[in-house]
């Protein structure tokens, strides 16, 4: 299992939830996109990443960007 563990400064978290709110997408939703795109994720997996206490996996990554139409550079900044 690849998981993308926090650089100093870089909250993947808070990016997340960020684009997520300017997108006006709520948890709930994410993850029932997520799940119909195949990723294996809970709500309380996405409040974890999202807090910065649950490392996010590569694959949970992929379908977050997609599933939220934005850049790995925004996600990653």
């Amino acid at each position: 299992m690849d998981v993308i563990k926090n650089d100093k400064g870089t909250n993947i978290g808070t990016n997340i939830r960020r684009i997520r709110l300017k997108s006006k997408i709520s948890q709930t939703d994410l993850v029932r996109i997520l799940q119909l795109m195949g990723v294996d994720i809970t709500r309380e997996a996405l409040v974890k990443i999202e807090k910065g206490t649950q490392h996010v996996k590569v694959s949970q990554l992929k379908a977050i960007k997609t599933a939220l139409g934005t850049s790995y550079e925004e996600l990653l900044e």
